[in-house]
């Protein structure tokens, strides 16, 4: 069986609104279209993953109770629309601390490589910050997409320099369309 491909997308100010360790489910606000531009990647033949960071629990500002209950709301809003992640991976240590899946750290692509059969050098990350495109590098995916929500457009601004591997869109609807495009002239 073929290796399948897979998009790796942040939390907090890719697919939701950064809100500052976000952990109550009243508080999710999706990326407008978000939902409906994983069910594009999805019905292309996507994998989709989540990996994040949730320093918030490391240092003590909720519990990983808290990150599940979010996540649980997560899967039902996606799931109105027939969309799902495969898989949802956590780092919950705080910065500094030692972490096997902490991004920058590509593990969690690694983990989900070799839990899913999935081809990295065809898969894609969607992220953020900088810790997120590095992720996907790390990790030998095809492409590190950055969007200008979240923290995006001002990391945009400041490290131009250190984004010329990166291609960088406007947000998630504009990442998954960039990928579908990519992919048809592959």
């Amino acid at each position: 069986m073929k290796p399948r491909r897979a998009i790796f997308v942040d939390r907090d100010g890719t697919l939701i609104a950064e809100k500052n360790y976000l952990h109550k489910p009243e508080d999710v606000e999706f990326v407008k279209g978000a939902i409906l531009a994983l069910k594009k990647a999805v019905d292309a033949g996507f994998v989709i993953i989540m990996i994040t960071n949730q320093a918030g629990v490391g240092r003590g500002y909720f519990t990983m109770e808290d990150v599940e209950r979010v996540h649980e709301h997560l899967g039902k809003e996606m799931a109105m629309d027939d969309v799902s992640f495969v898989k949802i991976y956590v780092a919950p240590e705080a910065p500094g601390a030692p972490s096997r899946g902490r991004k920058p750290s590509p593990q969690f692509l690694f983990d989900a490589r070799d839990e899913y059969d999935l081809d990295l050098s065809a898969s894609y990350m969607i992220g953020d910050k900088l810790i997120d495109l590095e992720c996907g590098w790390n990790a030998g995916v095809q492409k590190s997409i950055l969007v200008r929500t979240g923290y995006g457009e001002t990391l945009e601004r400041v490290e131009k320099d250190r984004l010329r591997d990166a291609v960088i869109v406007d947000d998630v609807c504009a990442a998954v369309d960039w990928i579908l495009s990519d992919v048809l002239e592959r």
